[in-house]
């Protein structure tokens, strides 16, 4: 039973062992050189001034979701596709309510001004 296992846990020794020697190597060949820019704390694009609390611009959750809209569309229609003649008409109308779904996401997109890049 074990010897069925034992190709998948060569490839994940072999794995792990690969990813250990790059970063040891390079942590020890890499310039190690930090400045102030590289070690100064970075979020959201601009330099931490305030209150870790204070309130961000919706157009940062809105780029979020518009990126999520568009993912999921493209991860979920290409097996869709695929499958289409195997999955029949229940296939299908449970895709259109799922793109109907994601309309109405970008609609909202859409409305709220995400689109209209500054």
């Amino acid at each position: 039973m074990i010897a069925n296992y034992l190709p998948i846990l060569m490839f994940v020794m072999v794995g792990l062992f690969i990813g250990v020697i790059t970063l040891i190597l390079g942590k020890a060949i890499g310039p190690h050189r930090p400045d102030r820019e590289k070690t100064s704390p970075y979020e959201c694009g601009f330099e931490a001034f305030e209150d870790s609390r204070m309130k961000f611009d919706v157009r940062f959750y809105l780029v979020a979701i518009l990126f999520i809209i568009f993912d999921l569309e493209i991860a979920f229609l290409f097996p869709w596709a695929v499958s289409l003649d195997a999955i029949g008409l229940e296939g299908f109308l449970a895709m259109a309510i799922f793109l109907a779904i994601l309309v109405v996401g970008f609609i909202y997109e859409w409305k709220k001004g995400a689109l209209e890049w500054e």
